[in-house]
């Protein structure tokens, strides 16, 4: 398997919506690579949350980048700002558990979470089981999450091409991937 990474998107502060577009490219690729639903659904996730930190927060240019090993997916997002943002306390319990005393905790308290800002990283520690971080070069940050990989038997069966013949990023990065185990 390749650690090398492949580049799923390159954005600017002008890109419009790069969070949507980032989900868009990385679904496309996890989904070529098997991963199942819900798995496709918790990176697509917590990815977009950090592409969209790294947007509002830090100079770019930014690159979205998957790597690809036998045992997990690296997704990686680059941006030109190499401070580690403050990193909040995560609660050790439930997010949501009913106080018992009746005062809070259920619905309020997720309530009261989904009106404040600065819960991304909550949301990527909770999807990722705590696999992510940062790593801080003298001019860059680089955010990534890992997810376990479920590969299917036969790879090289699973990239398609879309329908006018050309070679979108996804599909060669999925290649090169699998060409490496040939």
């Amino acid at each position: 398997m390749s650690t090398n990474p492949c580049v799923l998107l390159r954005w600017t502060s002008c890109t419009p919506n790069p969070s949507a577009q980032a989900r868009a490219a990385l679904r496309r690729i996890l989904d070529q690579l098997g991963l199942s639903g819900e798995a496709i659904s918790d990176a697509v996730l917590a990815v977009s949350e950090l592409v969209a930190n790294a947007t509002e927060h830090a100079l770019g240019p930014y690159e979205l980048r998957l790597r690809i090993t036998a045992a997990e997916y690296i997704c990686e997002i680059e941006d030109r700002d190499p401070h580690v943002p403050e990193i909040p306390a995560f609660p050790s319990g439930a997010l949501f558990a009913p106080d018992p005393e009746g005062r809070g905790g259920g619905l309020d308290a997720l309530l009261d979470l989904l009106a404040e800002r600065g819960r991304g990283l909550s949301i990527v520690n909770e999807l990722t089981c705590g696999a992510w971080g940062f790593t801080c070069t003298r001019t860059t940050k680089v955010a990534w999450a890992r997810f376990p990989a479920n590969m299917p038997p036969l790879l090289t069966e699973i990239v398609t091409r879309p329908e006018n013949g050309a070679r979108d990023e996804a599909s060669e990065c999925a290649e090169r991937a699998y060409d490496l185990d040939r």
